[in-house]
């Protein structure tokens, strides 16, 4: 564990951070008065009823009760962990969250060695730039100035060159101490085995700072300036750099937009730093990848719409299917996705200039919707006038719609597919039923079932090889840790949790905060009671699947809570005040109704 976050941190944080900011770049608001409103993102809504202040920094819904400040809105609206949501936060601000009780020697010696390399990488990226400057920099000035790229725009995203020597920004680090073995780890130097001599990496090139989303650079992008291959060089993966996480670009078009709403990804880095030359903002680009679903997932985290922007030749078409792959399981309600496509022999670069801005803005704006590439995608090469060809079109448009979360976008495609196939939306719907998600734990024998009708029977739960049998108050926390909203089924005093099972003060503890925070999301819960050993039980629970099908467990957890109650009625004077007593021990602070019980305990048992 690598420590928790403290407290007065949390609190400085939270003091920095705008709600307002956080929730706008989420959710449309509206001023009203000194407050905002907007459409609820957590409920199914009309009219606004949705509230955000900027004085209490708090926002709350008038419909469904969702409530809290900024961290615990990215928690809910993200489905971010807390150490997520606060390292999000903290990225906001430029402020490093620091640990407390970080007793980990091997995290401790990770966080120094990740702070040494992003330090390396940016004296690296300052070398890079100061050469731009020297004579050595003036094929690159030459290539830079042809491409009609101005000093401002390559002062925003930090371009420098690698001068055409093999061991010039070796020798430039080595002079500061640090050691090639540091320098190779990083990707700046390569090692040859053979000879088992080191040179840089990157020569004679136009270099390109890659940084993350708080503007450190980890990684560089280098483009040859003579008839070298390749024509693009990245580093390689480093501690630092993960080529399917990162999107070069992203830092410069947050800082040019905080409240982004839409982003283009393309190509490459030329792209992107064209496109801004042109004044358009908010353009990405993978490194060598193609975009993956952590790609989307950190975009659509700070937007609401994706454009893939793709060459129109054979190739550009092929990328676009496998960006629909990938993008399909994201598309939750409220996302966009589209697809350009350029004209062929034209890139980002050569069309905006050709074109202008304008031109080129107009081209994302028309950029066909994902149900659009959806249908057309599937219908192309194919005689829709024949059943078969038919067939194999609804075929291939089912296979993606059973990709999509539930929601409006999935029934609408459905109904779409309907009408384009004229068969009946209810056939398909019943093709693409979901099926109940299986447990990512290895498979077990199941274990044997009981209800609190059993009870007195000799028959007990056998658990599987491997997994132990839940208690009886376990499998309550099991199912309000998988559907946190059964708590409002509860009983609204919580005595039939006074039991003697070793998990009643934790099922207590979580009854009251789901009751408290109105919690709607497991993550949520998890991350209050995380880094503790409570916080491991609840997460082994969320691992594991219920015995029961979802459509039952509110009555399941019914069946327990009476059983809890009878049980609760049987009890002795003395187990009574055993079990209050041993809550009080424990550090739980007792209800007044619940203290004057135990005071009449005792007068009973000393009578």
């Amino acid at each position: 564990m690598s420590g928790q976050i403290p407290q007065r941190f949390l609190d400085d944080l939270l003091a920095r951070v705008d709600v307002v900011e956080v929730v706008g770049e989420r959710v449309k608001l509206k001023k009203a008065g000194r407050n905002h409103s907007g459409l609820c993102p957590f409920h199914q809504e009309k009219s606004p009823s949705f509230t955000v202040s900027a004085d209490k920094q708090f926002y709350h819904c008038f419909g469904c009760g969702a409530h809290g400040n900024a961290l615990r809105f990215l928690m809910e609206y993200d489905k971010l962990r807390f150490p997520e949501a606060v390292e999000q936060l903290a990225a906001r601000l430029g402020m490093e969250v620091p640990r407390e009780g970080a007793d980990d020697p091997r995290a401790q010696a990770r966080e120094r060695k990740r702070k040494e390399g992003v330090n390396l990488l940016e004296l690296s990226a300052s070398y890079f730039r100061e050469r731009l400057k020297m004579p050595e920099g003036d094929s690159a000035r030459r290539y830079l100035a042809d491409r009609g790229l101005s000093p401002e725009v390559q002062q925003t995203f930090g371009i420098g060159c690698a001068p055409a020597g093999w061991e010039a920004l070796k020798r430039h680090l080595s002079e500061r101490g640090i050691a090639e073995a540091v320098q190779i780890e990083y990707g700046l130097l390569v090692h040859h085995e053979d000879s088992g001599r080191t040179y840089d990496r990157f020569r004679d090139r136009v270099m390109f700072p890659i940084r993350d989303i708080r503007g450190r650079t980890i990684a560089f992008g280098g483009r040859v300036l003579g008839d070298a291959k390749p024509k693009y060089l990245n580093s390689p993966e480093t501690p630092v750099f993960h080529k399917g996480r990162e999107l070069y670009g992203l830092y410069e078009a947050r800082q040019a937009n905080s409240r982004l709403e839409r982003v283009v990804i393309v190509e490459g880095y030329m792209d992107v730093v064209a496109l801004a030359q042109f004044g358009i903002r908010n353009a990405v680009a993978t490194l060598g990848t193609s975009t993956s679903e952590e790609h989307l997932s950190r975009l659509f985290r700070m937007v609401g719409e994706v454009v893939f922007c793709f060459d129109g030749d054979r190739a550009g078409r092929q990328a676009a299917t496998r960006a629909l792959e990938t993008v399909l399981p994201q598309m939750i309600d409220g996302r966009q996705a589209r697809f350009m496509f350029l004209p062929e022999g034209e890139d980002p670069d050569t069309l905006v200039r050709r074109e202008g801005p304008e031109a080129f803005e107009d081209r994302i704006t028309c950029a066909s919707p994902l149900s659009e590439f959806l249908f057309d995608h599937a219908a192309e090469g194919r005689d829709l006038g024949t059943i078969e060809a038919r067939e194999r079109f609804a075929s291939q448009v089912l296979a993606a719609i059973g990709k999509l979360p539930e929601g409006v976008l999935k029934s609408l495609l459905l109904g779409e597919l309907s009408r384009r196939t004229g068969v009946d939306q209810s056939r398909f719907e019943a093709l693409v039923a979901p099926v109940e998600a299986l447990s990512s734990e290895p498979p077990l024998a199941p274990e044997a079932e009981w209800r609190p009708e059993d009870e007195g029977r000799e028959a007990r739960p056998v658990p599987g090889k491997g997994q132990q049998a839940l208690s009886l108050m376990g499998r309550v926390l099991q199912l309000l840790v998988h559907e946190p909203r059964l708590v409002e089924r509860l009983p609204e005093d919580d005595d039939w949790c006074d039991q003697p099972d070793p998990e009643a003060r934790l099922c207590r503890e979580v009854v009251r905060l789901l009751r408290a925070g109105g919690y709607r999301s497991a993550q949520v819960l998890l991350a209050h009671f995380h880094g503790t050993p409570e916080g491991e039980r609840l997460a082994e629970l969320a691992r594991r699947e219920p015995l029961v099908p979802r459509g039952v467990r509110g009555a399941e957890l019914d069946n327990w809570v009476a059983y809890f109650q009878r049980h609760r009625q049987q009890q002795s004077p003395l187990e009574e005040y055993e079990a209050l007593l041993s809550r009080m021990q424990a550090g739980e602070r007792l209800s007044k109704e619940e203290g004057q019980r135990l005071n009449e305990l005792l007068m009973e048992l000393k009578s």
